[in-house]
């Protein structure tokens, strides 16, 4: 999948990224990714940071982590820095609730962000971002196949089709656009929306439309994605992201004409209501 990411869709010249790389220092143990990305973002949208949870304890063998794993001293450090960072460095305010999966060490990293930034605003549980959530249809039966194959063979086969119990890949990739799109907050303000890197690097495939990917492709702890979207109904917008330090648009037709190429009628997607703003 490296290949592709840096070979689709649009992307800022390497030009203008260096002339707007922000020149205070990252947090210690930020993912190099970040800052290369801060420095792609335009000003005043809606911009969510989809991000996977900072620093935890390590895992099994089969990159399987408990949902009783914490954050690290480490990691709680970072979270907390990378939110300072954040506040004192975007022209965006992080003054607004996140949303975040239920699991301890990602309310931990949304928390710790917001008080790094100085707030403490609202934190709101969403199922579909606790790992393999969004992904999944029948959890007796996707959620053993998710420890007995490992975390990487279960999110290629879900991206191939090939896994029972759990969601067509468009369906999983629109429904968390879906969360996303019915939560913006308002210009110029950053939401944080906390979760795994399960559900992280199974809706970068399905954006780039790619059905393997490997560890290169797997984000790191406290790696993310800022996205934002056209102020446009759901169907006519498109979802705007960057990703390691490159910008890419993805129409939400393209996805959602691939669920019905796949045999699948929107009427089971999770499409959000039309959303007027002030």
């Amino acid at each position: 999948m490296s290949k592709y990411f840096h070979n689709t869709l649009s992307k800022l010249s390497a030009e203008r990224r260096a002339s707007h790389t922000p020149s205070a220092p990252a947090p210690s143990h930020l993912p190099d990714s970040m800052i290369s990305s801060v420095s792609l973002l335009p000003e005043d949208k809606r911009l969510i940071l989809f991000t996977r949870h900072s620093l935890r304890e390590r895992s099994d063998g089969n990159g399987f982590a408990s949902y009783q794993l914490p954050l690290t001293p480490k990691g709680r450090v970072l979270a907390k820095s990378w939110g300072r960072w954040l506040a004192g460095h975007l022209p965006y305010s992080l003054d607004v609730d996140s949303i975040s999966s239920p699991i301890g060490r990602c309310i931990d990293t949304a928390q710790l962000m917001q008080a790094g930034a100085g707030l403490q605003r609202d934190i709101m549980h969403q199922s579909l971002l606790v790992e393999p959530g969004s992904l999944v249809t029948d959890p007796e039966i996707a959620n053993p196949v998710f420890k007995e194959i490992g975390v990487l063979n279960f999110i290629n086969r879900f991206l191939q089709g090939n896994l029972a119990g759990t969601k067509n890949a468009y369906q999983g990739g629109l429904d968390i656009l879906s969360l996303f799109y019915q939560h913006q907050p308002q210009p110029g303000h950053l939401m944080l929306a906390v979760s795994h890197d399960t559900l992280l690097s199974a809706f970068l495939a399905v954006m780039f439309d790619v059905v393997e990917i490997d560890w290169n492709d797997w984000p790191k702890m406290m790696e993310g994605v800022f996205l934002w979207f056209d102020d446009k109904p759901f169907e006519q917008a498109s979802a705007h992201f960057v990703w390691r330090g490159e910008v890419y648009i993805r129409p939400i037709v393209t996805l959602l004409e691939g669920y019905r190429a796949a045999g699948f009628h929107p009427n089971t997607l999770l499409l959000p209501p039309e959303v007027k703003w002030d």
